[in-house]
């Protein structure tokens, strides 16, 4: 959990800034919204399908073009 230490001379806007900068560190918000909604295994098996055939496609396009210049 992220928390941050405040000295006396900090301002609300620094200390708002440090807080923020945790907690994308401790990537909290990127976890959250993952967790906002329930993913059944079916969705993450389709989602994960999908990534691979995205990966697969994307160093087919890198190999053909570094074979056309050739």
């Amino acid at each position: 959990m992220p928390g941050i230490k405040l000295s006396t001379r900090d301002t609300f806007d620094d200390s708002y800034r440090k807080f923020k900068r945790q907690c994308d560190r401790n990537l909290i918000v990127t976890e959250a919204r993952a967790r906002q909604h329930y993913e059944t295994a079916t969705e993450a098996r389709k989602k994960e399908k999908i990534a691979t055939r995205k990966k697969i496609l994307k160093k087919l396009y890198m190999l053909r073009r570094y074979e056309a210049r050739l």
